[in-house]
């Protein structure tokens, strides 16, 4: 096995003075003895000094800049670690510690982790390679640091060699999470993910959407730049500008970026909100810039500086503008402040940073608090050695316990506990007071699960060793001409929320809404966001919500379409409106108007049929079909006017189903009657054989009317158990929703149509044939000219019907349905009722006889020209005309001669009187 011998080389500080290191313990900063050693790795100096010459040699340079917060975190370990030894948490074994100051440098603190790995009671400091470590015996069994994310990376790489734990009170990267890169590094802290993601839900409740970032330019900043990038942009929020500043303040282009960055802010006059992740001195060099550039700005501070007391101690700092911070939670600390109290009665041979820190107090005592604490962090520790000798020395109680930052003083003791915990349970059954007793890797595993209390609460490691806490929501405000911490909220990481303490904290967060910081103006509820040419999202125009679409909020990203199609939405609308229900009502002058020629048209009916009634034996009547054929026909008229109320109203599945069946089954069977008597008329008034033998097979009253009627009551039935018709909404009309019957099927509401139109066609064909008939008694005539009303009524009906939409579509149907039903029942029936109320003379059975026999007369003509021989059932219907007349008091027989006038000569002869007779009789008993 091979040996790697390392020996930590010492910096020497001075010639001549106590702080020349003769040995490799000198380069620690402060150190206990104890059966268990810590280490604790603290950026105490801020920076280190580099050399001006070369060649640059392998020596470890001086460090200047006293941080008075971080020289508090490690008396917090020191404090933590006496008070366990005086406890009984770890029952005869005592807590020793070694704490190395990394000077914020990478460097640095890989020397002192080096030195810490070395191997335990090595004289010379020998940090043995192996390819095994389990059996290793380092000089510590767990670390506590380092101050900022950079340095613990580069540190807890090095000590994940050895599985050494590594817990960090400071240090909140969120790369820090991954225990693949880090499998030994523990926080008690939250990662950055739940700060940056704190920032952004601030920032977005707060209404601002264009901000700026600053940060440092290493590791730190970039993964909190970056974190915070993607928090922002899940809560809208869009990044004006990143600016980022050298890591190291010896740079010779800090104060160079550091003017361009504060150019940068100057200039982006709609940014008002500023988010700073950088280390304290950093901010103090920006903030001090910035105060001679007059910029007043709302600024976001991450952990690092929302509690810095010298930064909060600025002269002018007020003029900045308003300060938010984030800060670690903290726990009761009275008892570390007791410790600082009595700080002064503490020796200083095993703590260096104490014996810097009262050389600083002796050198600076003379300023003002400001000034006196920029004296001590400008110090180095050369000029601090050259001027102390003549200085005498000055305790100051007040200074320590004003520069406390209780959040990161409670996570460093909060470390030292947890590591506490886990080397209890490493002891249960070891004696630990043999520094071999366990190796630390063994106490890592014990790590993983410690769990203990502190202040009723309980504190552990989550899976990826960051201990879960609330943020405090800091507001720097000034009282009593000092700028003070306040806590303005809570945050609480796991539930995603800001807990207010009472309703004057909240009014103090409702303020800062007060300062826009937006790329565009707030788009108004009625409008929309409308993306520009620039990258940005957060970059928009303001345009009003589209007709039927509402925004009932600020700087919506589009707008809302109004649901179901019921809803309508003006331009630039809020909200959305119910839709007008639209019917042909039964209160529409239209409807009432239908209504009232429909009720006519009933009372129409019914005046027919009373007059029929009171009239039944007289000829008009009986010509007519008789009562039974007379009141079919009513009836149907009168359900066709019947069906013209279910148009009307608001439409229901019932009114839908019924009204075109009843119409369409009324107006066939109206159809079917009429074309039985139009058959009827042309059997009884044709010479035609070949037509008569036609006739009189399809002459079947019954059977053709029942047949007429049955095919439509099927076509119905098809149709509506199939294609059954159904409300509809209509959402033609803007603004507006038309109730109306859907047909189902247009094929089958066609064929309905279709069907009737073919009978009142052969109805048509059949009664044109007999339009010749006697003058006082030509009813095919009137049938002929109501199917004909019938046909034009229906034709314009299907183009307008095809064309018109809205409520007044159903009156379409309507007028066509009245003027068809109009017509037939007024060409059918209106000329008897005239004849029967006023022309009684000419309904007598001798009037309706001479009638006939005059048509006859002239028809006999044509039948000789024909040579047509007469039916050999002559004699039976000569004997029902002489019956006929004999009621008239006139006597006809076979002997008797009686003129038929209009007797016609034909080739010189005169035809016999028996033919016109025989005529007369077919005509007459055929009606």
């Amino acid at each position: 096995m091979a040996l790697m011998i390392f020996l930590v080389s010492c910096f020497v500080i001075g010639t001549d003075v106590a702080f020349s290191c003769q040995n490799t313990d000198d380069f620690v900063g402060a150190s206990s003895p104890g059966d268990i050693v810590i280490g604790g790795l603290f950026a105490v100096h801020r920076e280190m000094l580099h050399p001006e010459e070369y060649p640059i040699k392998p020596v470890i340079q001086n460090c200047s800049g006293f941080e008075i917060q971080i020289f508090l975190q490690t008396l917090a370990m020191i404090h933590a670690i006496e008070t366990i030894n005086n406890s009984t948490l770890l029952s005869g074994v005592t807590l020793g510690y070694e704490i190395y100051d990394t000077c914020a440098e990478v460097t640095k603190a890989m020397a002192s982790a080096l030195r810490l790995l070395s191997k335990f009671n090595s004289s010379e400091d020998v940090v043995e390679f192996k390819c095994n470590y389990s059996d290793y015996v380092p000089r510590i069994k767990a670390v506590i640091g380092a101050s900022y994310s950079e340095v613990s990376m580069a540190v807890s790489r090095l000590l994940a060699l050895q599985l050494i734990p590594q817990v960090s009170p400071a240090s909140s990267a969120e790369i820090l999470s991954d225990k693949i890169r880090f499998p030994s590094f523990f926080r008690t802290i939250p990662s950055d993910f739940h700060q940056t993601r704190a920032m952004a839900h601030l920032i977005c409740e707060a209404g601002w959407n264009w901000i700026g970032v600053i940060a440092t330019d290493d590791d730190n900043g970039r993964f909190a730049l970056e974190s915070f990038g993607v928090q922002a942009m899940a809560n809208n929020v869009c990044i004006a500008f990143k600016e980022m500043l050298p890591a190291y303040l010896t740079d010779s282009t800090f104060h160079t970026k550091v003017d361009h960055a504060v150019e940068k802010i100057v200039k982006e006059t709609r940014v008002n909100v500023i988010v700073v992740f950088m280390r304290q001195f950093h901010v103090l060099k920006l903030f001090k810039k910035a105060i001679e550039r007059n910029v007043k700005k709302i600024w976001i501070a991450n952990d690092n500086w929302s509690t810095a007391v010298k930064i909060s101690t600025i002269p002018n700092i007020r003029q900045l503008g308003t300060i938010v911070g984030f800060g670690f939670k903290s726990g009761d600390i009275s008892t570390f402040q007791d410790f600082l109290r009595n700080l002064h009665e503490k020796p200083t041979d095993n703590n260096n940073f104490l014996y810097e820190y009262i050389m600083l107090l002796s050198a600076c005592v003379h300023l003002e608090h400001h000034d006196f604490q920029t004296c001590i962090a400008n110090q180095s520790q050369d000029d601090l050695l050259q001027n102390v000798e003549n200085k005498q020395q000055i305790w100051r109680d007040d200074f320590l316990n004003a520069n406390i930052e209780p959040g990161f003083i409670h996570s460093t003791i909060l470390a030292v506990y947890a590591i506490a915990h886990a080397i209890k349970g490493q002891c249960k059954h070891r004696n630990c007071t043999d520094p071999s007793a366990f190796a630390p890797w063994e106490l890592l595993e014990e790590l993983e699960k410690v769990s203990f209390i502190d202040n009723d609460k309980e504190i552990k490691f989550d899976a990826n060793g960051d201990m879960s806490t609330n943020y405090d929501v800091l507001l720097w405000k000034e009282i009593d001409g000092h700028m003070e911490i306040t806590t303005m909220a809570e945050y609480d990481p796991e539930k995603g929320h800001f807990i207010f303490e009472d309703e004057e904290k909240k009014k103090e967060f409702l303020d800062l809404r007060k300062v826009p910081s937006t790329c565009s103006q707030h788009c108004r509820p009625g409008q929309m966001k409308k993306i520009t040419e620039s990258p940005h999202t957060c970059c928009y125009e303001c345009v009003y919500c589209p007709e039927n679409h509402y925004s009932n909020q600020t700087d919506i990203d589009y707008c809302y379409q109004c649901n179901n199609k019921t809803y309508w939405a003006p331009v630039n609308s809020t909200t959305c409106y119910r839709k007008t229900i639209h019917f042909l009502a039964w209160t529409d002058w239209f409807a009432i108007f239908l209504l009232l020629l429909s009720a006519f048209g009933v009372v129409l009916v019914l005046s027919i049929s009373v007059i029929f009634a009171k009239n039944l034996s007289t000829p008009v009547v009986k010509a007519s079909g008789g009562l039974t054929v007379c009141y079919i026909i009513l009836f149907s008229h009168f359900l066709i006017f019947l069906s013209t109320i279910f148009f009307i109203d608001e439409p229901t599945e019932f009114k839908c189903k019924t009204r075109q069946a009843l119409f369409g089954i009324s107006f066939t069977l109206c159809v079917s009657c009429i074309l039985i008597k139009s058959l009827k008329i042309l059997l009884a008034f044709s010479f035609d054989p070949k037509l008569q033998n036609f006739l009189k097979c399809v002459y079947k009253p019954v059977p053709t009317v029942v047949t007429c009627t049955g095919i439509q009551v099927i076509i119905c039935t098809f149709w509506l158990v199939f294609r059954t018709p159904f409300v509809k909404q209509n959402f033609s009309i803007p603004r507006t929703i038309i109730l109306e019957c859907n047909e189902g099927s247009i094929v089958a509401f066609g064929i309905m149509l279709g069907y009737i139109a073919a009978l009142a066609f052969i109805c048509f064909i059949f009664a044109f044939k007999g339009r010749k008939l006697p003058e006082n008694y030509n009813e095919a005539k009137f049938i002929t000219f109501g199917m004909l009303i019938y046909f034009i009524a229906w034709i314009v009906f299907i183009p307008v019907y095809a064309t018109t939409f809205g409520k007044y579509l159903p009156a379409v149907e309507i007028i066509v349905v009245l003027i068809s039903n109009y017509g037939i029942l007024c060409c059918t029936f209106l000329p008897k009722c005239y004849i029967i109320l006023y022309k009684q003379e000419t309904n007598t059975k001798s009037t309706f006889l001479k009638m006939i026999y005059t048509y006859s007369s002239k028809s006999a003509s044509s039948i000789a020209v024909s040579q047509i021989s007469l039916d050999s059932k002559s004699s039976s219907s000569r004997a029902t005309i002489s019956d006929s007349f004999k009621s008239e008091g006139n006597s006809v027989n076979g002997n008797s001669h009686f003129q038929v006038p209009g007797q016609r000569l034909i080739k010189g002869k005169v035809l016999p009187k028996n033919t016109a007779r025989t005529v007369a009789r077919r005509r007459l008993s055929s009606i």
